[in-house]
């Protein structure tokens, strides 16, 4: 079983918007600075979207673990 471009796509966002959401009340709690805490965290969801995207599409090609239902 694989995965199509477009899911790997949305699970990236999805789980990037929650992720970042909590890396800015982070870097908030500990500057109490907005613009610090939204610049960090544009720059870590934007690089880590990338990374994690590539990361999905390797493992799709790897079937340890896949189960052919």
């Amino acid at each position: 079983m694989t995965e199509k471009h477009q899911r790997t796509i949305i699970k990236t966002i999805s789980f990037r918007i929650i992720a970042s959401l909590l890396t800015i009340m982070i870097v908030f709690a500990f500057t109490k600075n907005t613009t610090i805490s939204i610049s960090v965290g544009i720059i870590e969801a934007i690089s880590k979207m990338i990374f994690y995207y590539i990361h999905e599409r390797f493992w799709n090609k790897i079937s340890w673990g896949k189960l052919n239902v």
